[in-house]
């Protein structure tokens, strides 16, 4: 299985914008109100530190994946241990993503629909795409879905400007504060830094030595349109947006041109769910793979079964979606695995992998 360097940038700038832009927004506006913005600026460039230093870890074994260098670096037992916080990411993540995505369309479009129902279609969806295509039919996906996304993006940006009102940006920094703009980064930061997975896809690339540069500007294009949507919601309903659940298809709702454009929140969901479906069938391909791995099992596909009925099961567990989008995120997602897993583990890896590179030569 291979993908091509523009697979690599489309799949991260895809999957990247769809729960970021839905979800990250009302937590970040509520720590820092109208400067919001500043605080999606500093998660972008914290990000983007993340990725340079998780695609450098990568690069100094351009062909295996995360699974494999850690064992080369730590040590067979070691480097199995290590990546267990992983295992842990991959598979509550995306029961998670599942049912988050499952509620949004219950609540939105299906509510007379069982949410399991909708739970279940999804991870067929998914499941399939996932055995069939691997990682090659996702980056295919990509390659067609993403720039869907972004032009979609783009055209609800351009018809929302006639709400917008600019002084709803004002004051700048003197509401919020230094303290209150750094804790309103920590939502985006914690979706974006997702993309550490880039760690299981540059053993994949047919040019590795082009993954630096294409990952960096997949997730940096995503970053932008979060900054520009996030800008668009401060300016259509100011620090009302932090009671809004979902404030971005909040204000899709009150685009209106001409009396004849209008309702184009359907279409919206529908270019939403493309990046949550490129974004749960990679966590299902890299669990799946990675268990294969750590296991040693030849045919990774068996394993997907296995990851898609743990996935149904925690995705069914969350009592509300307070639970899945709330306690998640604040009492496992930020303290845990931001830390850990994109930051802590990724830095020791190329860390004691550069120290023991140099000892080789």
């Amino acid at each position: 299985m291979k993908i091509s360097s523009v697979q690599i940038f489309w799949m991260m700038a895809s999957m990247e914008i769809g729960m970021t832009v839905l979800l990250s927004m009302s937590p970040s506006i509520g720590d820092a109100k109208q400067d919001a913005w500043i605080s999606m600026l500093i998660a972008t460039s914290a990000v983007l530190l993340i990725v340079f230093i998780a695609t450098k870890l990568s690069l100094l074994y351009p062909n295996q994946t995360l699974i494999q260098f850690s064992q080369i670096i730590l040590g067979k037992w070691l480097g199995k241990i290590i990546v267990i916080p992983f295992f842990v990411m991959w598979y509550t993540v995306t029961g998670i993503i599942l049912r988050q995505s499952s509620d949004f369309l219950h609540l939105a479009l299906f509510r007379r629909t069982p949410l399991w129902a909708i739970i279940l279609l999804a991870l067929i969806l998914m499941v399939y795409a996932t055995y069939l295509g691997g990682i090659e039919g996702i980056g295919r996906c990509s390659e067609f879905l993403g720039p869907v996304i972004i032009i979609a993006l783009t055209v609800v940006l351009v018809l929302s400007v006639k709400n917008m009102h600019w002084t709803r940006i004002l004051p700048v920094y003197h509401d919020s504060g230094g303290a209150a703009i750094l804790k309103g980064a920590i939502s985006p930061f914690s979706f974006l830094g997702e993309s550490v997975m880039i760690t299981m896809l540059v053993g994949f690339m047919s040019k590795p030595q082009e993954a630096l540069s294409r990952a960096m500007w997949g997730v940096g294009l995503a970053c932008v349109f979060l900054i520009g949507t996030t800008l668009g919601v401060i300016l259509t309903f100011g620090s009302l947006a932090a009671k809004m659940w979902y404030p971005f298809f909040d204000m899709v709702r009150y685009v209106s041109v001409m009396e004849f454009i209008q309702n184009i929140d359907a279409v919206i969901v529908v270019v939403w769910l493309c990046s949550v479906f490129i974004k749960l069938s990679l966590y299902t391909f890299i669990a799946s793979y990675g268990t294969a791995q750590w296991l040693g099992v030849t045919n990774w596909r068996k394993l997907i079964w296995f990851v898609s009925l743990i996935v149904f099961i925690l995705a069914l567990v969350p009592a509300n979606a307070d639970v899945s989008s709330i306690d998640y995120p604040t009492k496992f997602w930020v303290p845990y695995v931001v830390p850990i897993n994109m930051v802590g583990i990724p830095l020791l890896l190329l860390t004691v992998g550069t120290i023991r590179k140099k000892w080789a030569k």
